[in-house]
């Protein structure tokens, strides 16, 4: 059985994607295939399973020597199982940078493409007759990953291609695509259950700077007042949730949905200093607000700079 999985911290991408590939190896090339995930699936993620009666997969801690995998919404070992290089890697799926460092035993596909979302590029990998032929509930699962993964078309990493292939996936599902994002970031923005430690891990990549290692977080929310009123308690999480993951400092990124920018925490004088350098800013609090900045993999990762 082919094991397909994202990477840690499941957001919606990573959640679906598992699912709409497995179902595709399953169903049209007749390789049994599951969906797995590394971790519990954000608000937004869990409420799509729920929207389209989807199982939640089973959340796995590490592949065993020799198990069949197929990599999807990332190709860093930073965010993949401890053995990856161990087990039996088949495919990597993904749009985000070439990061190197996954050790296959044969040649294997590997599609990397410059849209927006995995999804949109399983979309033209399985071709419009395998498409046609998948249940509401991958269909749902494919406009869920693409409009979470495009903000709704607001991001920058949101392609024209992108944009027609959800439009037609909502065409083909009788579902509004204003009236349905609404509902997804409503559940994005519920965070009211989660720790402080919990949100500082639940959208985030591990990336180096200047010789230090930086977790580098994002909350994408229509209600950036219920994260901001927590700012204090965040701040004061951050040095053990560093500690504990092995970085140095925690970057926490609030990104409003609807205003187009993001609020970045700044707990001491390493942020600052990083606030400035990347974004050409100054900063005279302990919070920063950056118009425009809506996404991690185009405008927040190749700035930084310190």
């Amino acid at each position: 059985m082919i094991k397909v999985f994202g990477h840690k911290a499941p957001d919606t991408d990573s959640t679906g994607s598992p699912i709409i590939w497995a179902w595709y190896l399953s169903e049209v090339r007749k390789e049994p295939a599951v969906a797995v995930l590394q971790g519990e699936p954000n608000t937004e993620a869990a409420w799509m399973l729920s929207k389209w009666n989807l199982p939640k997969p089973e959340i796995i801690a590490d592949v065993a020597a020799g198990d069949k995998c197929v990599i999807v919404d990332t190709n860093n070992p930073a965010e993949l199982p401890a053995s990856i290089n161990e087990a039996d890697v088949i495919e990597i799926i993904d749009h985000h940078l070439l990061a190197g460092g996954v050790k296959t035993r044969l040649p294997i596909n590997i599609t990397i493409r410059p849209l927006a979302c995995t999804a949109t590029i399983m979309f033209d990998l399985m071709g419009e007759d395998a498409y046609a032929r998948a249940p509401k509930a991958v269909k749902g699962a494919m406009l869920t990953c693409i409009l979470s993964d495009t903000l709704e078309f607001r991001s920058p990493t949101t392609t024209a291609h992108d944009r027609w292939v959800a439009e037609k996936i909502a065409g083909d599902l009788g579902v509004s695509i204003s009236a349905y994002a609404a509902e997804m970031f409503a559940a994005k923005s519920d965070v009211s259950a989660f720790t402080e430690e919990a949100l500082l891990r639940m959208d985030s990549k591990e990336y180096e700077l200047g010789g230090k290692q930086l977790r580098v977080s994002v909350l994408e929310t229509t209600a950036p007042q219920v994260l901001l009123d927590r700012k204090g308690a965040l701040m004061a999480a951050m040095p053990a949730v560093a500690a504990a993951d092995g970085a140095d400092e925690v970057l926490l990124f609030v990104v409003d949905i609807l205003n187009e920018e993001a609020t970045l925490l700044v707990p001491n004088d390493f942020v600052r200093q990083v606030a400035e350098k990347s974004f050409n800013a100054t900063v005279t609090g302990d919070t920063i607000v950056l118009p425009g900045i809506m996404s991690r993999k185009k405008q927040i990762i190749p700035a930084l700079a310190v």
